[in-house]
């Protein structure tokens, strides 16, 4: 039988307005020179986008448990949701979702999902409720732990307890805390350097709970130059339909124009600034000359 658990995100709302509420009252009292703040339309859609993806979420649930029920019938495998087990689970989903959202930037057709956490100039606990729509591609990662014996269940309230996790963590208002601290988890700091664009920022701290695992798989950066946030190409708009399938309409284009097959699969498969290497240029008598000289 299933356990019975919460989900962690549907339990937290009240948490979550509250303490936007302060860091609103907070940047409004005491400015920061430098910080990037709110703005009205930016926090708007990035709630409007919190709200759509605990719909879509419902739904991409859908496939998910159906997969998970059934890897998880046919595995021997049975770990009970005790006490002390439930630490371990929440470690191996951390583990697993540090690889989910390390993919999910360099593989453009899973970055198409995970672009709209980023599409945000701003950073601040709304910019946490900048989810996509488009998270089916999230769940396969986490798997293996159903095929350990992981309840299906048990992974949804892992994965739910990370993003609560997360939501802090998306604040100027925060700066360094104790060497140990920042050392073991993800922190603002932490956190600040991922939604930066900046070259030397870009793809690094993907860690959800731990930051140890960038440190051991060498994509940890520390916090250094004040981060300039958003995307290297930003989109320009607060239409939240576009912010959440912008990218997929970019992939579109350029298969329409890909040359080659090979072409299309990078389009798809390879980083998002992926570009195929430009054509040979044509033989004729310029270049006969050249190679006669």
């Amino acid at each position: 039988m299933s356990p019975n658990l919460p989900d962690a995100v549907l339990w937290s709302i009240p948490a979550f307005v509250l303490l936007t509420v302060l860091e609103m009252v907070s940047c409004r009292l005491h400015p920061e020179e430098g910080a990037a703040g709110y703005e009205v339309k930016d926090s708007a859609t990035s709630i409007g986008m919190g709200l759509g993806s605990i719909v879509f979420d419902l739904l991409w649930k859908i496939p998910a448990l159906a997969l998970f029920t059934a890897v998880h019938e046919l595995t021997p495998a049975r770990v009970p949701v005790v006490w002390w087990t439930i630490p371990l689970m929440l470690l191996a989903q951390d583990f697993l979702y540090y690889w989910s959202h390390r993919g999910h930037h360099v593989v453009r057709v899973l970055w198409a999902c995970h672009v709209v956490h980023h599409s945000s100039r701003k950073f601040n606990l709304t910019t946490a409720l900048r989810q996509p729509w488009t998270s089916l591609t999230v769940w396969p990662f986490f798997l293996p732990m159903v095929a350990c014996g992981v309840p299906p269940a048990a992974v949804f309230f892992c994965y739910s307890a990370n993003l609560v996790y997360q939501f802090w963590v998306h604040t100027e208002r925060i700066g360094k805390l104790p060497r140990p601290v920042e050392y073991v988890f993800n922190t603002p700091s932490h956190h600040r350097v991922h939604h930066a664009s900046q070259g030397g920022y870009l793809d690094r701290n993907f860690g959800g709970i731990l930051i140890l695992w960038d440190r051991i798989f060498g994509s940890f950066t520390a916090e250094a130059e004040r981060p300039v946030y958003g995307l290297t190409k930003n989109i320009d708009t607060y239409n939240p339909l576009r912010v959440a399938t912008h990218e997929y309409a970019a992939i579109a284009r350029d298969l329409r124009r890909a040359r080659s097959w090979r072409e299309r699969a990078g389009r798809v498969l390879r980083g998002p600034g992926w570009q195929p290497a430009p054509p040979p240029p044509p033989a004729g008598p310029a270049a006969s000359r050249e190679r006669v000289a």
